[in-house]
């Protein structure tokens, strides 16, 4: 049997694109999962779940060159060029770029943006890794010195749900005992959008109106967890990490800076 042929580009497309008018019941739902007020205005990482189905059909469309079962998200870049009014109509499109080496393999990122009143008011960038070979084992991350919690959350098992219901992620290793044993965790994960938007609640009322916020995602939150959050001011923005209380793992790190 010949050798799988391992693909050297993306399908080279034209964006996936959809208008979409935010629906109030829904983002009520998503801000309560996530932790954040209710407001008029979107949350950073809403527009990331608005624009999740078009990034699904892209990484499901028979072209793509990885099978989306096994995929990993292991870094995510949102950049707020202005606070969104839940009122206005978003002109999201979507795309993938830059396939490149790791040292685990291959990743690529799904680059996302929201235009309002005909200007790009939201970008999110995805990076997604692809393990290869000898090194497709669970990685269990690198472990950074370990800030000092200023907070314990309870993470319960619905959050895996609950999450998925208003996300539109339904990964079965969230959700799902079985489904996450069959990709080698004892019992579901939080996901990991869930993480960084929590974060993100936890700094509501002290992020400005334009930033960037850029998380490199760990070793995943079994469900249920209880864990530390750690947020210090840095310049004129924060450095952030979510943490397990009952070992050394670093679950998330993160940072709001000026927009990239």
């Amino acid at each position: 049997m010949l050798p799988r042929r391992r693909p050297t580009t993306l399908p080279e497309a034209e964006p996936a694109r959809r208008v979409v008018t935010v629906d109030r019941g829904h983002l009520a739902r998503y801000d309560r999962v996530c932790g954040f007020r209710l407001t008029d205005t979107l949350p950073a990482t809403y527009p990331h779940v608005l624009a999740f189905p078009l990034a699904l059909h892209l990484m499901s469309a028979p072209d793509f060159p990885f099978p989306l079962a096994g995929l990993v998200h292991v870094v995510n870049r949102i950049t707020v060029r202005r606070p969104i009014h839940a009122g206005t109509p978003l002109d999201l499109t979507v795309h993938a770029a830059g396939l490149r080496p790791h040292h685990r393999g291959r990743q690529f990122d799904i680059v996302a943006t929201a235009v309002a009143d005909g200007e790009e008011a939201w970008r999110g960038v995805s990076t997604y890794l692809r393990r290869e070979g000898e090194r497709e084992r669970r990685d269990r991350g690198d472990r950074p010195a370990r800030p000092v919690p200023s907070a314990r959350w309870t993470v319960p098992a619905r959050v895996g749900t609950d999450y998925a219901a208003a996300s539109g992620d339904h990964n079965p290793i969230h959700t799902s005992q079985l489904g996450a044993r069959l990709f080698g965790f004892p019992r579901p994960i939080a996901h990991g959008m869930w993480s960084k938007a929590r974060c993100l609640a936890a700094l509501e009322g002290r992020l400005p109106a334009q930033y960037s916020v850029d998380v490199a995602f760990g070793p995943p939150i079994p469900l249920p967890a209880t864990v530390g959050f750690a947020a210090t001011p840095a310049g004129e923005g924060w450095d952030f990490s979510v943490l397990s209380a009952g070992t050394d793992r670093v679950h998330l790190t993160g940072s709001v800076a000026a927009p990239h």
